[in-house]
This record gives structure tokens, sequence and C-alpha cells, in this order.
């Protein structure tokens, strides 16, 4: 059986092992590879990297790993190393996979790709100009409930879609009392925090895929919690925003009404839930459980203030059978990455979707700043100076 090399850079990390590592790679590795087009299989070998050499040769020595190193630069040089997997902070993850594109691996990364919408479709560029093969993680569209969602969207039981409600979120703990659920640097605006770039290019990627593409944005960033206490027990001050609340018009003409919060406590059957409505049905979806509500079930409502309802709205939706099984989302997109690599099989989230996730953020942020609502220019490859020259020639050649 022949195999491909990865190297994994900030396996370390909570998402970098528990998903990409553990759920992912070694998933695959435990069923024999990955399963190619013509009935082959190509089996993974990871090369953990990171910055601390004790914590890579225990996790190493757990999962029987045998290869791991601290010398990202000696991995890239390697041919053995194929692809290289980034799961680092954002702050760092630019510049290696610059590194990793002048090395001429095929590169897979965590979102977002970069701090700034330059540098997201810089990357983007470059890995088009090198002919590197791109993707970057887009796992949510890869949950059960979105795949439920999606089946639901294709098979018209919405009819024409009005609107989308979501809510996400959950209560942080400030990390006095309590130990904190979240890293403080997600907190900290100058390390590359604040809920806003962290979900954002979330709701691009599932906003663009299921509904159509995120044409204006109107948001309000804030930092509802000023201080927080970090891992070492030591006080700071919050300076990124902890609870964003947006409204995103979608190509198409419904509107998607998103709230994200790390200040918020659950009252709802998942972290996430999304409401869809359309004229011929409606649906409440989370990463795993969908409800459906058709038109010709739909009860009538009347509003009367004066007297408590005592319907059972709840009672009134059907839950949406799952008729397949649904694998680990990280893993199921890994393997079409994997696919992509090795037989040219489509990949659909590559650099450039990944840059409209980073847009989306920044245009996000500068609309919160500026307390009006922005439009979102369509993103290409094509730069700026390019796209004046192509108007320009255009018009030359109208006249």
């Amino acid at each position: 059986m022949s195999s491909i090399g990865i190297i994994m850079n900030g396996v370390s990390g909570r998402m970098g092992y528990r998903q990409h590592l553990v759920r992912s790679i070694l998933a695959i590795r435990e069923q024999g590879g990955v399963l190619l087009s013509d009935g082959r299989r190509v089996q993974v070998e990871p090369l953990l990297v990171g910055r601390n050499e004790e914590k890579l040769a225990e996790l190493a020595k757990r999962h029987d790993i045998p290869d791991y190193t601290t010398d990202l630069d000696a991995a890239l040089a390697d041919d053995h190393w194929q692809i290289y997997a980034d799961f680092l902070v954002t702050k760092a993850r630019s510049a290696a996979i610059k590194k990793a594109i002048a090395a001429g691996k095929a590169i897979y990364t965590e979102k977002p790709t970069a701090e700034s919408f330059e540098e997201a479709l810089e990357l983007a560029r470059l890995a088009n100009d090198a002919g590197v093969k791109n993707g970057v993680v887009h796992d949510k569209l890869y949950l059960p409930g979105m795949r439920k969602l999606k089946r639901l969207i294709d098979s018209g039981f919405f009819g024409r879609i009005l609107s989308v409600r979501g809510e996400f979120g959950y209560w942080v703990f400030e990390g006095d009392w309590q130990a904190a659920q979240r890293p403080s640097w997600n907190y900290r605006a100058e390390d590359g925090g604040g809920i806003v770039v962290d979900m954002f290019p979330h709701w691009s990627y599932v906003l663009e895929n299921l509904f159509g593409r995120v044409e204006t944005v109107y948001a309000q960033a804030v930092t509802e919690i000023p201080q927080r206490v970090d891992e070492q027990g030591r006080p700071y001050a919050a300076t990124a925003d902890d609870a964003a609340y947006a409204i995103f018009q979608l190509e198409g003409g419904a509107t998607a009404q998103l709230n994200s919060s790390w200040t918020t406590r659950v009252n709802r059957d998942e972290l996430v839930e999304f409401q869809v409505d359309g004229t011929l049905g409606s649906a409440v979806v989370g990463l795993f459980g969908c409800k459906i509500q058709p038109r010709n079930a739909t009860p009538k409502p009347v509003w009367n203030p004066d007297l408590a309802d005592e319907h059972d709205y709840a009672g009134d939706w059907i839950e949406s059978p799952a008729n397949e099984v649904f694998e680990n989302g990280f893993k199921t997109q890994w393997e079409e990455f994997l696919r992509h690599v090795l037989e040219d099989a489509p990949n659909r989230f590559d650099f450039l979707a990944g840059a409209r996730g980073v847009q989306l953020a920044e245009l996000g942020l500068r609309s919160s700043r500026e307390g009006r609502r922005i439009e979102l220019p369509e993103v290409s490859l094509v730069s700026a100076t390019e796209e004046g020259d192509a108007l320009a020639a255009g018009l030359a050649a109208t006249r």
C-alpha cells in the first residue's frame, strides 16, 4: 500500500489534536487509509510539528506515531512530506503557509487563513501562482444537521427561502472562580482574538454554500466582559469582542440574522441553532438535529396578550430522519482533500473561499466601528490593478 506524508503543525493545540489528529488523520489511519475512486487505499503518515519537543514526544508515543520535530523548515525541505497542515494561532499562520507554498507542498489549513483580507487574498494568489493544491477547513457544512438542511434545500422543501436566524454561543467563564473553557488569547485583540474573526468566517461559508453569497453586512461587535483571568490566574484586560450581532443580506433576497456570543447562557437544544423560514416550510437545525414544519402542517396562532397561550408549539415540529450514517465532519473533509491531492478530485473550499471568510470578518468589524451597512465586493484572484487595466481595455475596445 502506498502512503502520503502529512506535516501537522500546531497539533498539540485543542483543535489540532482532537479534531485533526485523533478524529481525522488517526481515524483514517485506523481504517486502512483513504479510499480512492479506483478502489485503492492510500495510508496517511503524520509528522507532528510544534515548539515543545517534550509534548510532541508524549503525543507521538501515546498514538504510536514515529515522526515528530520542532524544525518546520527541515520538514518542509523533505520531499517525503507532501502535505502541510496548519492548526497554529492565526497570527502565526500566514508566515508558515508562505513557507509551505515556497516549498511546493499541498496545503490544508484551519481558518481564518490570515489576520487581514489583504493577506488572505495574497495567500490565495501565491498558491495559485505556485500551482500548489490548497484547502481550508469548512467543518460545519459536513455535520449531520447541516447535511440534513442541505438535503431539504435541494429537495425544494422550503419553496422560496425568506430568512435565516441563527443563535450561537454559550457562557465562557471569566477564569476567576471557575476556569474558562477557551484560551485567554481568544479575548485579546492583539493576539488575534475576538468572536467576529472566529465565527464570521464560519457564517461566510455556511451562508454562501447553503443560501447564497453574502452581499452586505451590518454588525455590532461588543466586549461585554472587559476583564478576565488567564491560565496562570492573572487578571487581564479583554480587548477583543466577545459578542456580535449581525444582519446579512444574501444573494437572491433572503435575510440572515446571526447572533454570536461567549456571554450567553444556553436555552436551546444545541450550542448553535438556525431557523430557516420559507414559503412552503420551515426548519430548525443544529449541528446534529433537524426539525421541520411544512406549510400544510403549520398551526394558526392568534396573538392575545390577555390570555395565556396553552398551545404546545414545540410539538408541531417533526424530527427529520437521518437516512444515512454521518461520519465526523472534520474527517470527511480531510478525506475529500486527500483525494483532491492524490487523484485531483474536486475541491470546493480553497484559499479563495478562506479569503471570503476573512473579508466578511474584516468588513463586519468595520461595520461595527462605523455604525453602517457595508457591501461585500466579489472576491477573485485578479488584483485590483489588473481589474482596472482589464476594465480600461474593455472600455477602449468599445469606443
